[in-house]
């Protein structure tokens, strides 16, 4: 299996630990530490030896930020995370605060006094982000203080830095060779008016360098930095025991490879500016660049957009993954239907559909090489925690006349799935179906939307949520996040929420999740993956339009759906999609599986 069920060791968050952090502050003589879910590389994916933030107060969302003073701390998270951090975190010392209520820095300009000295790990944040605790700081006439983690002085069991070994992604997945992609993102840096960019995120370097790795859980990522220079080789810095003899070949013909201690060198050797992401990149750099007498410009990352916008390989092996993916959630939920109450639990489930996947990618000879994420597996109370973690501590017993929402996907070398799907377990209420109902309408509204180029996922988060708010209903995520190819299952920069500016681009794929949670009794979540198709013009149309492709390819469960909430062009979209879900998959299912199928995709 790849997810691991065991619960929190009975340490995670003990209070002593903050005592202990704060004892560590008033031997280095300062008032305050910052503890983000964060490692050197900025993302959202970090290995065991930098979850610092779950350690000290056992939180173990994938984001958040604690800040401990000498009397009074706070964890900051967001609206993902209101209800597991209470459960999680010993509240009595840390107060939860939700980020979009109120920001760390707010927090900061409030509670600390004149004289006070926070200190931050700048490996750990970003240049963007000490910005603006700067300036929270010195409206507080304190000082901010660049410091040595003092969480690795006191967590005496802290593991190792992974050293996972890295392998090449075939270019029948890739579509484009390294050499090429590096030959654009140098092109790139040259209309930046730089001499070199330094890649500190590891995502955007395995798409670059058409590498992956296994140095995060369920993400196939190898930690690593790089300097593009615009008119010289690559440079790659990562631990050289990931790197077999077969990798080291491939990449040598057009990199060079160095240490992670040539790092700093490597950037102080530099006789020109250097450019660099300052949302993705540590503090730590600016300060080293600019003592070493070199001027920055700060520039987005140039893999992003490229990595976003897929080529044909990369849809079309995501495609595939789908059909994989899906033949495996049909059998979940098949197998579902039949089991006996009594067998069913949170974990139990889970460890069926994770052993479903194998059996598919086994089956159409593309192995499974993980889950993409923990599987979210909540009955009735806990599917209304966002990203609710099931462990031996939490698992609950399947009941009847309750919803069961399972969020889950895999890890193929031709894509990286996620797919959520909310079952009734018994007979649902009728106010669970108009929920539900309330919910598929967004999820087909975003799936049906055609739109000019241009159009970002602010303008199209609204779509989602039309017939929520129309109740008086919300959700308090954003309807969807970017997906990567055999790369992260959450990747910038485009996503579909009330803030987000980028525009949407031919080949991006995103999840389209809209959902509902009543607290204490149910969630409700539906999703698929959609790809954004490029323009074009309709028969009497005027204007070329954009519009999404869906690759997810599994039934939505027609209990929950209240067909007279349903315009006829919902449901016209609902059973056009059951037809091609049947389509694509009833030739590769057993007879029981087909039955069911067939059942489960008739018209509403």
């Amino acid at each position: 299996m790849f997810q691991d069920f065991s619960a929190p060791k009975t340490d995670a968050g003990d209070p002593a630990r903050i005592e202990k952090l704060r004892a560590a502050m008033r031997a280095a003589g300062v008032s305050g530490f910052l503890i983000p879910r964060a490692d050197e590389h900025q993302g959202e994916y970090v290995p065991a030896h930098a979850e610092r933030l779950s350690w000290a107060t056992g939180f173990t969302g994938s984001a958040g930020m604690a800040i401990i003073c000498k009397k009074k701390s706070a964890i900051f998270i967001d609206g993902r995370y209101t209800l597991q951090v209470r459960d999680q975190v010993a509240t009595d010392i840390l107060t939860p605060i939700n980020s979009a209520d109120e920001p760390p820095e707010k927090w900061l300009e409030a509670n600390l006094k004149a004289g006070d000295k926070l200190a931050y790990d700048p490996w750990l944040h970003t240049i963007n982000e000490v910005k603006k605790l700067q300036r929270a700081a010195t409206k507080a006439e304190a000082s901010l203080i660049a410091h040595e983690n003092l969480i690795d002085q006191i967590w005496d069991d802290q593991p190792s830095p992974p050293q996972a070994p890295v392998t090449l992604q075939p270019l029948k997945f890739t579509g484009k060779p390294a050499q090429e992609k590096i030959k654009t993102i140098q092109d790139a840096i040259k209309e930046m008016e730089a001499d070199a960019f330094l890649l500190t995120q590891p995502d955007s370097i395995c798409w670059l360098l058409n590498i992956r790795g296994r140095d995060v859980p369920h993400t196939p990522l190898a930690l690593s930095f790089a300097i593009i220079h615009a008119n010289a080789r690559l440079e790659l810095l990562i631990d050289p025991d990931k790197l077999n003899d077969k990798v080291t070949d491939a990449l040598s013909d057009h990199i060079t490879l160095k240490t992670p201690d040539d790092l700093m060198p490597s950037l102080s050797a530099i006789k020109g500016e250097i450019a660099l992401d300052p949302a993705t990149t540590g503090q730590v750099f600016k300060s080293h660049i600019e003592a070493a007498g070199n001027e920055i410009i700060e520039k987005p990352d140039p893999c992003l957009l490229p990595k976003a916008k897929k080529n044909t390989e990369e849809l079309e092996g995501s495609r595939q993954a789908h059909i994989r993916d899906g033949l495996a959630i049909t059998r979940f939920l098949s197998w579902l239907s039949r089991e006996p109450l009594e067998n069913l639990s949170e974990i139990t489930a889970a460890q069926k559909l994770e052993s479903l996947r194998h059996e598919a990618g086994d089956q159409e000879q593309m192995p499974l090489k993980d889950i993409s994420f923990d599987t979210i597996s909540g009955v009735g109370a806990n599917g209304a925690i966002v990203h609710y973690r099931v462990t031996e501590a939490t698992d609950k017993a399947f009941s009847k006349d309750t919803l069961y929402l399972v969020d889950s996907g895999g890890q193929y070398q031709d894509g990286t799935t996620d797919i959520t799907r909310t079952i009734a377990i018994g007979t649902p209420s009728d106010e669970m179906r108009r929920h539900f109902t309330l919910v598929l309408k967004g999820m087909i509204a975003v799936s049906r939307l055609k739109f000019p180029k241009g159009t970002n996922g602010a303008h199209i988060d609204a779509f989602a949520r039309t017939a929520l708010w129309h109740e008086g209903l919300d959700f308090d995520h954003g309807t969807g996040h970017g997906v990567g190819s055999f790369l992260s299952v959450h990747e910038g920069p485009q996503r579909i929420s009330k803030i987000s500016k980028v525009p949407f681009e031919a080949g991006m794929i995103l999840s389209n999740e809209p959902g509902y949670y009543r607290e204490d009794h149910y969630g409700i979540r539906i999703e698929n993956l959609i790809a954004v198709n490029p323009p074009a013009k309709s028969e009497d149309g005027e204007r070329e339009m954009m519009s999404f492709e869906t690759l997810t390819f599994a039934p939505i469960d027609r209990a929950l759906i209240e067909p007279n909430l349903l315009s006829v062009e919902e449901r016209d979209w609902l059973n056009a999609y059951h037809r091609e879900v049947f389509d694509k998959l009833s030739s590769r299912l057993q007879a029981r599986d087909k039955e069911w199928l067939e059942a489960a995709t008739r018209g509403v």
